[in-house]
C-alpha cells in the first residue's frame, strides 16, 4: 500500500513539473501540454496521516489542482519539513487539554503564538477579546474568530472532530476505576487492577507511541511525549473532570475562589503532599512540603519566557501578572466572589480546621491547627481561563530548591551539549548519563527509562495514608509507536490499557471478551494548516479559499466509519458558535477564477 502510494506522489511530482507556473501565465505563456495552468498544492503529513493525505489529495485532484504528497515517517522529520517550509498545506491536529476555547486558538494562530504561522492583528484582537467573556457574550466572540480564521481569511481548513476511544485489558484491570476525560491527560492514581491485592506487587503497564522525552519540566514542553508523564509527576493548583469542569479535587488545593472582577484567584493550599525523589531506583519522601513558595517559584518561571532554554509553554500562562502569598485575612474577609459570598467563606469549605492564620513560610504551616496558605493569582485583564492553564501540566508545581540547584547556567547562553537542564531525559536514561535529579510533587515519579519502557513507581509522601494515595505501586509506559502493535498488545496482555484505539478497530476491541472499550467525546480536531510564509497560498486568500472550499468532511467521516464529527475549527467541540462548513465545488471555481487573474 505504501509503496503505491510513494509511486503516485511521484508521478504527481512528473505532471506538476510540466503545468505552466502563475508567472509565466501572466507573461502570455503556456505549459508543454498546451492545457491551462492547474494550481500547484504540496500536502505535508505523516506517514500515520497517509489515509487522510489521500482523501485530501482526491479533492484537491477532483477540483482542478495538482498535488504532491510530502509524507514523513514519523513527527520529527514532519516538524522539519513544515519548519522548512515544504508544503502549501501540512495535515494537523490539535487537542484542547485544557477545555477551554482560549487554548484552542491563541498558541495556534496568534501572531505571537508558540505554534503560530499567522500574523494577523485583526485576529489577534478577536482572540484577546473572547478570552475575557464568558457566556453568550463568549459565543459571539468566537464565532467572530472562526469567521475570520476560516472563511474570511481561509488560514485553515478544517477536516474533522474525532472521537475518544479507549482499550482496557479487562480480564486484569478493573475498567471502572480507569478514567477516560474528554480534556486532560490520563490520571493514574485511581486505577485498580481486578484483584486489588495485586497492587503492591504487580505492575500496570500503559501505552504511548512516543518514547524520545521532550522535557520532565513541566514548562519546557507541549507535546504527546510528555503530557500524561508530566501531567501524573506534579501537582497543580486545580484539575480538570472528565467533562472539563475545573475543580480543585485531587490538586494541591482544598478550594479555590475569583473575585467578582475576574482577575483575582485564590487558592488554599493542603498540607499533605511532600516531594518525591529517587535514590537507589526506589522513591523517597524528601520531607519538604510542597508549599505556597514552591507555587509562587512555579507559576512565575511559568510565565517568564526567558526563565528556561526553548521555554514551550509560556504563552499559556502570560495572562498571569502577579502571583503572591497572601498573609492578611482581612483581605479574604473583603473580597467578593460572583456569588457574592466573602473569599473567605468560599475557600473554607470542608477544611480540615477553621483558618485561624494565613502564614507566609512553610515551616508554620500546619492545618490541623488552623494555620494555612494562601496563594493569590493576579491577571493582567478579566481572564477567567486562566484557571484552565493552572490546570494544565504545564502548571505543575515543581520545587524552588531542587529546579534552582540544577538550572545554574545562564540562561542565554545555554549549551544542551554541555549543560544539563532541570527535565533532561538524560538523567533518568539508563546507562552512563543516568542520575535522576527529579522531585515530584504529584502521585508518580519517574525512576528510570529505555526506548522500550518508562518505569514509575507511586510517590510515598502523596497523601499517604489516605484515600487519596496512588492505589497502585508501579506503573511502567511502554514504547510502541505503531498503532496496530500496541492494540496486538493489548489483545496479548502485554499493555493494560491502550489509549488511543483507532477507529476501524473498534470492532476489533469491542468483540474481544478480555477486553473493555470506553468511548467519550474528545477535543481533538483534524485541519489543514496553510503555509503562510513564501508560497502561493501565503500571499493569495483566494486560492487558499479554493482549496478550502474542496475539502469535504463526509469523505473523512464515511472512511472512519461515523467515528468523526464536522469541524469548522478548533474550537468548534468547545463552544457552539452555529457556524458550519461545507464543500462547494461552484466556490472552489468562483475563487480559482480570482486567483487567476
Amino acid at each position: 500500500m505504501k509503496k503505491f502510494f510513494a509511486v503516485a506522489a511521484a508521478a504527481t511530482l512528473v505532471l506538476a513539473g510540466c503545468v505552466e507556473t502563475k508567472s509565466e501565465k501572466e507573461a502570455g505563456g503556456v505549459s508543454e501540454s498546451g492545457t491551462d495552468e492547474k494550481p500547484v498544492i504540496e500536502v505535508l503529513g505523516m506517514a500515520s496521516n497517509e489515509q487522510d493525505m489521500n482523501i485530501v489529495r482526491d479533492q484537491l485532484l477532483k477540483n482542478g489542482f495538482e498535488v504532491n504528497l510530502n509524507i514523513q515517517p514519523d513527527y520529527g522529520s514532519f516538524t522539519s519539513q513544515k519548519d522548512a517550509g515544504n508544503y502549501d498545506v501540512a495535515v494537523s491536529s490539535w487537542t484542547t487539554v485544557t477545555g477551554n476555547p482560549d487554548y484552542a486558538v491563541r498558541g495556534l494562530f496568534k501572531s505571537d503564538g508558540a505554534s503560530s504561522v499567522i500574523a494577523d492583528e485583526k485576529l489577534d484582537e478577536l482572540i484577546d477579546a473572547a478570552s475575557a467573556v464568558t457566556g453568550d457574550e463568549a459565543v459571539e466572540a468566537y464565532k467572530a474568530v472562526e469567521e475570520l480564521l476560516v472563511f474570511d481569511q481561509a488560514y485553515i481548513a478544517p477536516l474533522y472532530i474525532s472521537n475518544k476511544a479507549q482499550g482496557i485489558y479487562s480480564a486484569a484491570v478493573n475498567p471502572d476505576t480507569v478514567r477516560l476525560s474528554k480534556s486532560r491527560a490520563q490520571a493514574w492514581e485511581k486505577i485498580s487492577f481486578n484483584d486489588e491485592s495485586l497492587n503492591a506487587s504487580e505492575t500496570l503497564v500503559l501505552h504511548q507511541a512516543i518514547g524520545s522525552l521532550t522535557s520532565l519540566d513541566p514548562i519546557k514542553a507541549n507535546d504527546g511525549s510528555i503530557n500524561t508523564l508530566n501531567t501524573n509527576m506534579y501537582s497543580r493548583l486545580v484539575n480538570l473532570t472528565d467533562e472539563d469542569e475545573v475543580v480543585a479535587e485531587d490538586s494541591l488545593s482544598y478550594n479555590f475562589a475569583m473575585t467578582e472582577d475576574n482577575s483575582n484567584y485564590y487558592f488554599i493550599l493542603r498540607d499533605d503532599i511532600n516531594f518525591a525523589a529517587v535514590e537507589n531506583g526506589a522513591a523517597v519522601d524528601t520531607g519538604d512540603l510542597v508549599s505556597a513558595e514552591d507555587v509562587v517559584f512555579s507559576l512565575n518561571r511559568a510565565k517568564d519566557p526567558e526563565s528556561v532554554p526553548d521555554h514551550r509553554t509560556y504563552s499559556l500562562h502570560e495572562n498571569m501578572e502577579t502571583v503572591e502569598v497572601v498573609t492578611d485575612l482581612a483581605e479574604l474577609e473583603s473580597a467578593t466572589t460572583p456569588d457574592g459570598e466573602s473569599v473567605l467563606e468560599a475557600l473554607s469549605n470542608e477544611l480540615p480546621a477553621d483558618i485561624t492564620t494565613l502564614v507566609a513560610s512553610e515551616d508554620e504551616v500546619d492545618n490541623a491547627a488552623g494555620n494555612y496558605q494562601v496563594v493569590k493569582v493576579t491577571t493582567t485583564q478579566p481572564f477567567p481561563q486562566v484557571l484552565n492553564y493552572l490546570a494544565h501540566q504545564s502548571g505543575g508545581i515543581v520545587s524552588e530548591q531542587q529546579v534552582s540547584s540544577i538550572n545554574t547556567f545562564d540562561v542565554a547562553s545555554y549549551d544542551p551539549n554541555s549543560d544539563i537542564a532541570y527535565g533532561d531525559q538524560s538523567t533518568v536514561t539508563e546507562g552512563s548519563s543516568y542520575d535522576n535529579h527529579l522531585f515530584a510533587s504529584g502521585p508518580y515519579i519517574l525512576v528510570q527509562k529505555n526506548d522500550y519502557e518508562a518505569q514509575f513507581v507511586k510517590n510515598p509522601a502523596y497523601r499517604a495514608d489516605s484515600e487519596y494515595a496512588p492505589l497502585i505501586d508501579k506503573v511502567n509506559v511502554r514504547f510502541i509507536d505503531d498503532n496496530d502493535s500496541a492494540l496486538s498488545a493489548l489483545r496479548n496482555g502485554e499493555i493494560h490499557v491502550l489509549q488511543t484505539v483507532p477507529d476501524t478497530k473498534y470492532d476489533v476491541v469491542s468483540s474481544d471478551d478480555n477486553l473493555t472499550l470506553k468511548q467519550a467525546d474528545s477535543n481533538g480536531v483534524s485541519y489543514l494548516q496553510f503555509n503562510m510564509s513564501g508560497r502561493d497560498v501565503s500571499e493569495s486568500a483566494d486560492l487558499r479559499k479554493a482549496v478550502l472550499y474542496s475539502i469535504n468532511q463526509q469523505d473523512f467521516i464515511t472512511y472512519y466509519q461515523g467515528n468523526k464529527k464536522p469541524a469548522v475549527s478548533t474550537v468548534t467541540p468547545l463552544v457552539d458558535t452555529g457556524l458550519t462548513f461545507e464543500a462547494d465545488a461552484e466556490k472552489v471555481k468562483e475563487f480559482l477564477d480570482a486567483y487567476a487573474q
